[in-house]
């Protein structure tokens, strides 16, 4: 491994692929079953609104013709006070990664920030690419000291809100790792899960156009329930999204997906979802607070988002003794720099969390 840059503590250090690799390729989703209440999976359940549902019906007549994306990048872009040539729509932000993987072949260092959501690293992996990690340290709340980033990484991947850490990263921090001759990939896919009416995202580069080099990565699969439908999109300068718009199939967007595309876009959408946001945040500091009477139970860091992650002794007898009483939750131990003690659980309504906090407290007093 090549010098670190001087000054970081232990509190992040910069480490090559280890030779035991957690599985990258398992998540949430792997966890749920039939008959389980599902706390594994971070998607949203309740069924779309009609000014987002009546859309996507409606293209059903209209599925003989290709898909065409100019009217849902036109909206995005909108959105986001970008223009359409720096939006590439996607079937969902994994695809995103996908795509930087296969087309980013010159990239020579890149570095991932984890813990985060596995995929980049595997996309990367898969495309042949040697992957440096960088391991945020749970003792201090898994905060990003930009130091620690090698100075020579080409390529540089963070989540933010960070899945599965919860943790929400000031966008100053984050930019802070922008910079010529590297590539900064900021996935946020929960983005929409952190701000209000009044603060909107207020740790999003989303509308950022001058950080050279930045990649912000969406996804609409979270708060609007379309994990099924696969839509997402990046944003960037449009010279870099013409690279990874060459690898990408072509009609890669379905036509109900560009239609939720441009409905999401809306300022009625935009309205709503803060709305769902601030909702979300006062069900998430019930479940906090709700955890916080379970002994031996300590939520990580500060949660921002719609899950939180959760260190208790025995973590992987608890998650199976969950299951067999009804309850799914994501394991920890999948994610680079977290181990058997980690569990992750989705924020839901505050009736589902009283229920599982009774069942949790029974299987640690067991």
């Amino acid at each position: 491994m090549r010098d670190q840059p001087s000054g970081p503590s232990p509190v992040a250090v910069a480490e090559r692929t280890a030779t035991e690799e957690p599985d990258l390729a398992h998540h949430g989703d792997s966890e749920v079953g039939a008959g389980l209440i599902d706390l594994a999976v971070n998607v949203r359940q309740a069924p779309p609104p009609a000014w987002l549902a009546d859309p996507i019906a409606a293209t059903l007549t209209d599925l003989a013709r290709y898909p065409d994306p100019a009217p849902a990048r036109a909206a995005v872009a909108a959105r986001h006070r970008r223009h359409p040539d720096e939006v590439l729509l996607t079937a969902g932000a994994a695809e995103g990664f996908v795509l930087i993987a296969q087309a980013l072949r010159g990239i020579r260092r890149p570095v991932v920030v984890h813990p985060q959501f596995t995929e980049p690293e595997a996309a990367l992996r898969a495309a042949g690419h040697p992957v440096e990690r960088v391991l945020l340290d749970p003792a201090d709340g898994f905060r990003l000291d930009p130091s620690v980033v090698p100075v020579d990484a080409d390529l540089v991947m963070i989540g933010n809100p960070t899945n599965p850490t919860s943790v929400l990263h000031p966008a100053r921090t984050v930019a802070a790792l922008a910079r010529p001759g590297r590539i900064l990939v900021v996935d946020e896919a929960f983005a929409d899960t952190t701000g209000d009416a009044h603060t909107g995202e207020p740790e999003s580069l989303a509308q950022r156009r001058d950080l050279p080099g930045l990649l912000v990565l969406r996804s609409l699969t979270k708060t609007w329930g379309l994990a099924g439908l696969r839509i997402g999109y990046l944003l960037g300068a449009p010279e870099l999204l013409s690279r990874l718009a060459a690898v990408q199939p072509l009609w890669a967007v379905s036509t109900p997906a560009l239609a939720a595309a441009a409905a999401c876009a809306t300022p009625v959408a935009v309205e709503a979802e803060r709305a769902i946001a601030a909702d979300l945040a006062a069900d998430r500091d019930h479940l906090v607070a709700r955890l916080a009477d379970l002994p031996g139970v300590r939520v990580a860091g500060r949660p921002a988002s719609a899950f939180v992650l959760l260190h208790l002794p025995d973590a992987s007898r608890v998650r199976e003794t969950l299951r067999d009483r009804g309850w799914a939750v994501r394991r920890g131990d999948t994610f680079p720099g977290l181990g058997p003690d980690w569990l992750r659980v989705a924020v839901r309504d505050r009736n589902t969390t009283d229920a599982f906090i009774e069942v949790l407290r029974e299987i640690m007093e067991a």
